[in-house]
């Protein structure tokens, strides 16, 4: 005897089984949204090509790895010192040159007088600047200027203000050649003794284009 199935219940199996693959298709998707928003929110920042040695390849660094070798450039007693004292230190320099136009006689020496008053000035702004920025009044030491290397006496300003013409050029070169001198010593102790990169890069800015004028003050 054959036995006909109701078209009910093949209906209701069928309803039954769409169901469930509707079900198995919902839970699928919630599951590839799932994976998909961890990574979304792990993903990582951009990576860095750092060059290898020579000879050897370049490699991709990580935003950890590229934090992790950064330099400290937290600055130190010997960064605030050398602001400090360079500030006044370039200070006399632009008293001597301030000299130089009504009294010297050398045009040579009224050049180099203005260069190193160009020079001198927007790195004593850029040093105030700097400690501004960096809690230069919390941070401030007492320093003796007139044992600052290269520093001009105070007789000797005077007698500089008091000369003319060749007199006042030679005495103004020898005055601005020890100073300059100084000056390289300072910026010198600075790069071997700081911290701060920014003061670093001021002081072998000294000391290059110091050392240059050192020479040509020497040739004149």
């Amino acid at each position: 005897m054959i036995r006909r199935r109701n078209p009910r219940s093949r209906r209701s199996a069928v309803a039954v089984a769409v169901v469930a693959v509707v079900a198995v298709l919902a839970l699928g998707a919630c599951d590839t949204t799932d994976d998909q928003a961890p990574k979304a929110e792990a993903e990582p920042g951009p990576s860095v090509l750092a060059p290898g040695k020579p000879g050897e390849p370049a490699r991709t660094l990580s935003p950890d790895e590229v934090k992790r070798a950064t330099p400290d450039s937290t600055p130190n007693a010997a960064d605030f010192s050398y602001a400090q004292m360079m500030i006044v230190h370039h200070g006399q320099a632009l008293e001597m040159t301030a000299l130089v136009a009504e009294r010297a006689s050398s045009t040579q020496v009224k050049r180099l007088a203005a260069r190193i008053s160009a020079a001198q000035g927007p790195e004593i702004e850029a040093m105030e600047a700097w400690l501004k920025n960096h809690g230069g009044a919390e941070n401030a030491h007492g320093h003796d200027h007139a044992a600052m290397p290269g520093m001009a006496t105070d007789a000797q300003l005077k007698e500089l203000a008091a000369a003319k013409g060749e007199a006042f050029d030679d005495l103004f070169l020898k005055l601005m050649i020890t100073h300059h001198q100084g000056a390289v010593t300072m910026a010198t102790e600075a790069v071997a003794e700081g911290n701060n990169i920014v003061i670093g890069e001021m002081a072998n800015d000294v000391i290059a284009q110091q050392s240059v004028e050192i020479n040509r003050m020497r040739a004149l």
